[in-house]
């Protein structure tokens, strides 16, 4: 397993705006149409990750526990499936029955989203207060497979409470870790 660390976009950098399809529903789906009221997490993930795997069922529960509060919820996917077919949107589709998904799992087939939020790995979390100004991206916790650490999901869930109690969102952010990005050859 490749271990390649999040970018770590700079904090208060306003969510790129975007529309894409969503694998589920088959409709596009924008940046407007996900934001939440109080914040919007965006997670980069794929569906052959096995650090997206790991997580993927604290993802849910994470979404389901804060959805209700207020924020927003997506996911995006950007590999190549020409080099990695498994993550191609009929695949997407059934992932996120499989798991449950109770967000928008989006395709992003240019990678031009995942370029513009400087994403480099799945999963890769980002949180943007009700401006849609970065407070939030990295790891979602500690939990890595395989180290014994059980997943969940304190960093983000941290960031979320500060939120919630309408606190500062600590600057101590760790990058996520996982699977590189699967780029298109130029």
């Amino acid at each position: 397993m490749a271990r390649t660390p999040s970018n770590m976009l700079p904090l208060g950098t306003i969510a790129p705006d975007f529309t894409l399809v969503d694998a589920v529903t088959n409709n596009a789906t924008s940046l407007d149409d996900i934001k939440g009221e109080r914040g919007t997490v965006i997670m980069f993930i794929c569906n052959h990750c096995p650090f997206v795997i790991h997580v993927n069922e604290e993802i849910v529960r994470i979404a389901n526990d804060y959805r209700v509060q207020g924020f927003g919820f997506v996911a995006i996917s950007s590999n190549d499936i020409e080099n990695y077919p498994q993550d191609a949107p009929q695949f997407m589709w059934k992932t996120a029955q499989k798991n449950n998904y109770s967000f928008p799992y989006l395709y992003d087939e240019t990678q031009e989203v995942a370029k513009a939020y400087d994403a480099a790995c799945t999963p890769d979390f980002y949180l943007f207060d009700s401006e849609l100004k970065l407070i939030y991206r990295g790891q979602l916790d500690d939990s890595r497979p395989g180290n014994g650490i059980p997943v969940n999901g304190r960093d983000l869930r941290q960031a979320l409470d500060a939120v919630l109690r309408n606190a500062t969102v600590s600057e101590v952010q760790k990058p996520s870790i996982g699977c590189n990005i699967k780029w298109k050859q130029q």
